[in-house]
């Protein structure tokens, strides 16, 4: 059973920085797509970053410029570097991986529990 564990949440000035990390326990056989979703009070989920898994990254535009996804496959973790933070950002930050098998037969979607970032102005 793979579970994905995340860290780093918390409270932080506006103009700071946090970065959270995402691994996963457990053996993931597959191709792996990582990505950062984050809901705000009262907001629909949205998709702030994302990593494939030849390394290719996408934005929310709302975040270019201020956050950065990286991943270590070797740790099957994944990270999210925030700067330049402001009360915008605050909300629940949840990892995602979608694993495809090598030959695309099948897939899997795992979610991590979600960490609390809050950004005070």
């Amino acid at each position: 059973q793979v579970q994905l564990l995340e860290s780093g949440g918390g409270l932080v000035q506006a103009g700071g920085s946090l970065r959270l990390s995402c691994a996963a326990s457990g053996m993931i056989v597959g191709d792996i797509d990582m990505a950062w979703y984050r809901q705000a009070p009262g907001k629909e989920r949205e998709l702030a970053a994302r990593i494939s898994d030849t390394g290719s990254t996408r934005y929310a535009d709302s975040v270019k410029g201020r956050f950065t996804i990286s991943r270590d496959d070797a740790k099957n973790t994944v990270y999210l570097q925030m700067n330049s933070l402001s009360s915008e950002d605050t909300g629940v930050y949840s990892c995602y991986f979608g694993v495809i098998s090598h030959d695309g037969t099948w897939r899997d979607d795992y979610w991590g529990q979600g960490t609390q970032v809050t950004v005070s102005s």
